[in-house]
């Protein structure tokens, strides 16, 4: 409820600021997903097979010779089971400002900063949308101001944050989620206020020669919560995010060399317990038109390492991800990507296949698979170790 006042309240602001819309471009798509497993979940209440259908629109508008523009993106999510996995958020609700050395965006928006596959450490703007996919790439709309200050020598982004969003977890009924379960009803905050509410972002990014760099600090709650016991007031043991304030610097830098692109996303933050340090980096290498069949085959290599080691919350401190990449180029976009990340230290191995292809001219079908393997009870991948998974999604757009 508390999120949802916020998007309201900035639909709101924009409401007023925008003049009479006459003609809006209206796009979209609906899509049914089916989630099976091929384990027996570790909690009771948990399901081996989950069926969802989802509906995300776009609506944009252009005016003053296209100087400024409008766009709105609602999503909503129904789930069987798992009613936190049911859903709605505002992924873009934003007025666009252009001019020759600046733009203006006001509004509900998703900001993306990143360059490596296996994940993305410096992009922090939007909170994770967890009960979408765990594979954190799906992202809750944020209320912001921003201002970019485009010049010859790179381009500034400035950023108020105004609002903040709750990671979303799954339900007692749901997976992949921890056991006990965490209660997104006990959330704890490092500061209460305006200051909880607001935060703080600029980044620098700029395109030398073969160079794409970009250099990015963030003040304010942190978007990814240290998770805390909790014993309520039954005498029920379940888990609570914990949100600090932090400081968080980061670099993103991809290098392009004929078929190499090389890679790497580093971070340093402080705010929760020690300063700490963590990186990714990596290269891949493409073969392109394989034996003049069209096919374009990628090789994907990247070092996963984290200060903190085993205190750290993420399975990935001390791990190599190896993939390749299909893509066929053909009329349907076919595309492939598969791949296992190795724990250096204890061997054990997430493998990850995802496939996706269109299907006509308003169809598209993906596919992922999901599959730990050897998790250590000291792993925080240990929690999923029954959660082998494959997911099957159709969309239609219009």
């Amino acid at each position: 409820m508390r999120d949802k006042g916020y998007l309201l309240g900035w639909g709101v602001v924009l409401l007023l600021i925008i003049p009479r819309v006459n003609a809006v471009d209206f796009s979209g798509n609906i899509g049914i997903e089916s989630l099976g497993f091929f384990h027996n979940g570790i909690g009771s209440a948990q399901h081996n097979h989950y069926l969802s259908g989802s509906i995300e629109l776009e609506l944009t508008h252009e005016w003053d010779n296209g100087t400024q523009s409008i766009a709105f993106v609602p999503f909503y999510r129904y789930s069987q089971h798992d009613n936190r996995r049911t859903h709605f958020d505002i992924r873009e609700l934003t007025w666009m400002k252009t001019s020759q050395n600046w733009e203006l965006r006001v509004g509900i928006r998703k900001e993306f900063w990143g360059v490596t596959e296996s994940q993305h450490l410096v992009d922090i703007i939007n909170q994770t949308d967890n009960v979408e996919n765990t594979d954190t790439e799906d992202k809750l709309g944020q209320p912001m101001i921003n201002l970019a200050l485009i010049q010859d020598w790179g381009t500034i982004d400035l950023y108020l944050l105004a609002g903040f969003r709750e990671r979303t977890f799954a339900g007692q009924a749901g997976r992949l989620r921890s056991i006990p379960e965490i209660d997104m009803g006990e959330e704890r905050y490092e500061k209460k206020g305006i200051e909880k509410h607001l935060a703080y972002a600029i980044r620098w990014s700029h395109s030398i020669g073969d160079w794409d760099l970009g250099f990015s600090h963030f003040y304010g709650m942190s978007r990814e919560p240290s998770i805390q016991f909790n014993v309520d007031h039954n005498g029920k043991i379940t888990l609570r995010p914990y949100y600090e304030m932090i400081h968080q610097t980061g670099i993103d830098v991809q290098v392009t060399k004929n078929s190499w692109l090389w890679k790497l996303e580093s971070i340093v933050r402080s705010g929760q317990g020690k300063t700490f340090y963590a990186g990714t980096g990596g290269l891949e290498y493409s073969f392109y038109d394989v034996m003049a069949s069209g096919l374009d085959i990628g090789l994907v290599a990247e070092y996963l390492y984290d200060s903190r080691g085993n205190n750290a919350p993420s399975p990935f401190q001390d791990d190599f991800l190896a993939a390749v990449r299909f893509a066929l180029n053909d009329t349907q976009s076919t595309e492939i990507l598969a791949g296992v990340i190795l724990d250096r230290s204890s061997s054990s191995k997430f493998y990850s296949i995802e496939a996706s292809r269109r299907l006509g001219d308003n169809w598209k079908a993906e596919l992922e698979v999901r599959l730990f393997n050897n998790a250590p009870a000291n792993d925080p991948a240990y929690l999923f170790r029954n959660d082998d998974n494959i997911r099957f999604e159709l969309k239609y757009y219009f």
